[in-house]
């Protein structure tokens, strides 16, 4: 997923709005969501939001910069999109011919990743409720963490550097070469298994149905939480094995009820 363009005022918003009221927790009946062998955190909606424009601006400037056109985005899909996968759509829409375009996305690609790094001190990344207490009750259960995301793998890394959560993650499935979520969900639950073993159980946490539907093609289960721009009742329509307003919601029932 790219970053989020969605300006300061609306993100404080949307996080006000997950927090008020009764906290939404729907579990599927016998599924242990904190007791599985690996976990796949998404980063854009469900471990932080960004409050800059860094990321998103990066596919317009690099696109100008190789090719010397300007990207429109209008009518692409951003939100549990990957980033080549976003560039594949735009380029798609605009009905440009793959022979235009195609031997120069790895350029593209990676001057969005030197775009965004040169920029690391100018990017503002809000926390989404409970990340430190999920990821620290996870560890705690002996459960491997990674990362499953739509980003490129060294602008994902940079994001969760800066937000100051990357010690918890041991290995991680990005876009770059993964255009398609739901290979990029099969090449992090590879890594997960390698690490936990060949009959590990892996759950993938997501703020998308996008997420969702990339879990189920690879016969995972889903955490999905609705602190990105999709709601609760929208991701439920989805079936997810748990969705919740937050992760914050989640730990909580769970230390309450001492599961």
């Amino acid at each position: 997923m790219a970053n989020d363009s969605t300006g300061s005022t609306t993100i404080d918003a949307m996080l006000a709005q997950a927090a008020e009221g009764s906290p939404r927790i729907h579990i599927e009946e016998g599924f242990r969501w904190n007791g599985q062998d690996a976990y796949l955190f998404d980063i854009d909606g469900t471990i932080l939001r960004s409050r800059d424009r860094i990321h998103y601006e990066s596919f317009f400037e690099s696109v100008r910069s190789v090719m010397g056109h300007e990207l429109v985005l209008d009518g692409v899909t951003l939100s549990g999109n990957t980033d080549p996968g976003i560039l594949y759509d735009a380029f798609r829409l605009a009905e440009l011919d793959p022979e235009h375009w195609e031997h120069r996305l790895e350029d593209i690609l990676e001057r969005m990743r030197t775009t965004v790094a040169a920029q690391r001190d100018q990017m503002n990344l809000v926390k989404m409720p409970g990340i430190d207490e999920m990821l620290a009750y996870l560890h705690s259960k002996g459960a491997a963490l990674g990362i499953g995301t739509g980003n490129l793998e060294s602008i994902g890394w940079l994001k969760l550097e800066i937000l100051g959560v990357r010690h918890w993650f041991t290995f991680g499935g990005f876009a770059d070469n993964f255009p398609v979520r739901s290979d990029m969900i099969a090449d992090a639950a590879r890594q997960a298994r390698e690490l936990k073993g060949p009959d590990a159980t892996v759950c993938v946490v997501g703020d998308t149905p996008f997420d969702i539907k990339a879990a189920k093609a690879n016969k995972l289960p889903t955490i999905a939480v609705a602190t990105g721009h999709f709601p609760f009742d929208e991701l439920m329509e989805h079936q997810p094995e748990v969705c919740v307003s937050t992760l914050a919601a989640l730990l909580s029932q769970a230390v309450n009820t001492d599961v």
